[in-house]
């Protein structure tokens, strides 16, 4: 039996009977197969099934005045918007990781809610939906916003799933007569079923044990496992409801493995015994034995089965873990990212003229801003009764100052991504070759997000800008390709260049990002002169400057083992110190990458396994080859 492919489809089926109980699903996958036969299950099971642009404002999303209608009929006339739902409907999301944020925030508060508010006019009316996102987003790229992720109940990720089928029996006959039977019945009798205490602890312990900070996630599994005890038929929860809820809803968020159970007595302390201000009255010697013995059965039965309970539901939601999965939690590392990564498109700002379209505003059109005619009237309807047109006016409506909305654009900035490369004899004698090898990485990407670079590149007594700010991949290859190695190492006089270059480029508005790839231990002062004392103390002065402008910088250790001085002057430069002592060109153009998306650096994967993991972890570490050392 395919168990991925068998959660995925209950997870459809009690998706279908209560969408907004479960709020949604968070379904990771490219377009393919598997994706495709999900979806086709799910408007199968659900036919109301209605699809959510993700361009859509949101007035129709939320709903507002209907203008046209409004003038017609000469009174207020609102329309009701995407999202306003009187019956349980599942809204598909396509293409949910390039959802607005805006668009993300309304939907949140719509789920938590459970209400829409049309527009200005402040009326409130409940709404019932659930939100099924569909990701496509790579591995380097930020997913879905993390606040509508940890809205959304069930978590599914099919990215690996080479092929769908292998369910079991039992869910092919649940999913063909699901639609014959009376949902509104079906979802009220999931909702009347009763969860004893034990079922919550186990769940909120299998949730604490993987990391599970959040108590949406398991509020979420009790209401899945509610449903899915709903759809076979059963009067009570039972343990496989509640192992196959935690897999589709805990086991995706896990952010660490749960200790051994050795090492989890040992941390847990020893009941204390409680104070008696006087001594117990003991029973009579016939009834002492019997009454003993029936309190210890009262008090361990309870904590023995709540234990078993919790066990049982942490190794089902450790079953649909992958190998890679499990060595990336055993090293504390979250397998994909909880939001959106910054560093990739330069600092967004608002504009007036050109970007994307943003929800009017209340201004004055001024100093080049437009008037937005739609809102403005919307503004001024409502507000008719309480104004006067004259008499002898033709005009059928009172537009005031106060009404005036404009157009807003948001506009992200280019950016600059500033490469220092120590040429220097100590660098030249470790990894000179690497650190060329992953700049032309880092270039290849950037050039492919159009971005801006520059390459500057420092040895002997000056730092020299090789190659200014341009998108011109070829032209920096070319400037690479003639960077010798050798000399002093003049560390100070390549932050001072590089803070020129920033600055220059942040007047003309563009958001500059130093990566500086040195192994931190200048000579040479500003004056081209020798001296390690003087140089590090004008290198630490600069770097203070740095930091001061509110400049981005990534700092790649390039030499054999990390120094603490380097270390000293990337801290003071307010950079990301990344120790690089075995790496090459690929291995450090993902450092950089890491460093961007706002992510965790890859490792080696743990050298021994937990006692009680029953799956070895392989290692997913990948083989590097160095493109230009060969």
């Amino acid at each position: 039996m395919n168990l991925a492919w068998d959660d995925a489809l209950w997870a459809a089926a009690a998706l279908s009977v209560d969408p907004s109980g479960l709020r949604g699903v968070w379904l990771r996958a490219p377009h393919g197969p598997a994706r495709d036969n999900w979806l086709a299950e799910l408007t199968r099971l659900h036919p109301s099934l209605r699809r959510l642009p993700g361009h859509a404002d949101s007035e129709r999303l939320l709903g507002g005045l209907d203008l046209g209608a409004t003038l017609n009929a000469g009174r207020a006339i609102y329309q009701a918007g995407l999202l306003l739902q009187t019956t349980p409907t599942v809204l598909l999301l396509p293409m949910a990781e390039r959802l607005p944020d805006d668009t993300a925030a309304i939907l949140g508060q719509v789920l938590d809610q459970g209400q829409v508010t049309l527009g200005s006019s402040g009326m409130t009316q409940d709404t019932f939906i659930g939100v099924a996102a569909l990701d496509e987003a790579l591995d380097d790229e930020p997913p879905l916003a993390g606040g509508l992720q940890e809205r959304l109940g069930i978590w599914l990720d099919l990215r690996s799933m080479g092929r769908s089928g292998g369910e079991s029996e039992e869910t092919r006959l649940v999913l063909d007569t699901l639609p014959e039977l009376d949902l509104n019945a079906l979802r009220d009798h999931a909702r009347q079923l009763p969860v004893s205490d034990a079922h919550l602890q186990a769940m909120c312990q299998t949730a604490m044990a993987l990391g599970v900070d959040s108590l949406r996630a398991p509020l979420a599994a009790i209401k899945l496992a509610k449903v899915m005890a709903a759809l076979r038929g059963n009067d009570a929860v039972e343990d496989e409801d509640l192992g196959r809820a935690a897999r589709l809803v805990i086991t995706p968020r896990a952010t660490r493995l749960p200790p051994p159970p050795e090492q989890a007595q040992q941390e847990q302390p020893p009941p204390e015994p409680p104070e008696q201000d006087s001594p117990p009255e003991e029973p009579p010697p016939d009834q002492a034995p019997q009454n003993k013995d029936a309190e210890t059965d009262e008090q361990q039965e309870p904590e023995f089965d709540l234990q078993q309970m919790a066990e049982m539901m942490l190794e089902a939601a450790l079953a649909s873990l992958p190998a890679d999965v499990l060595a990336q939690l055993a090293e504390g590392n979250k397998p994909a990212p909880a939001g959106r990564g910054q560093g990739r498109s330069g600092e967004r700002k608002m504009s007036l003229m050109r970007g994307t379209p943003m929800p009017p505003r209340p201004g004055n059109p001024r100093k080049g801003a437009r008037l937005h005619v739609l809102a403005t009237l919307n503004a001024a309807v409502p507000r008719q009764k309480l104004r006067r047109i004259p008499a002898n006016s033709k005009a059928r409506l009172a537009i005031r100052t106060e009404d005036f909305h404009v157009h807003r654009f948001a506009e992200n900035s280019p950016t600059c991504l500033i490469f220092a490369i120590d040429a220097s004899g100590s660098a030249a004698l470790h990894r000179l070759a690497e650190a060329k090898g992953a700049v032309e990485l880092l270039l290849a990407q950037s050039y492919a997000r159009r971005d801006q670079v520059c390459v500057i590149g420092f040895r002997g007594t000056t730092a020299e800008v090789l190659l200014p700010p341009t998108k011109s991949l070829v032209r920096a290859k070319r400037s690479l390709s003639g960077l010798p190695g050798g000399g002093g190492t003049p560390l100070a006089k390549a932050i001072e260049q590089s803070l020129q270059v920033a600055l220059a480029e942040k007047r003309l508005g563009h958001s500059p990002s130093l990566v500086m790839l040195s192994d931190g231990r200048p000579n040479v002062t500003l004056q081209g002169q020798g001296g390690r004392a003087q140089a590090l103390e004008e290198a630490l002065t600069l770097a203070r400057q740095w930091r001061g402008h509110g400049l981005p910088a990534i700092w790649l250790d390039t030499s054999a083992r990390p120094d603490p001085q380097a270390q000293q002057l990337a801290k003071e430069m307010g950079a990301r110190y990344v120790p690089l002592p075995l790496a090459n060109g690929n291995r450090m153009a993902q450092a950089v990458q890491a460093v961007q998306a706002g992510g965790v650096m890859p490792s080696a994967p743990a050298t021994a396994s937990p006692v009680w993991q029953k799956q070895s972890a392989p290692s997913t570490t990948p083989v590097w080859r160095n493109p230009v050392a060969g």
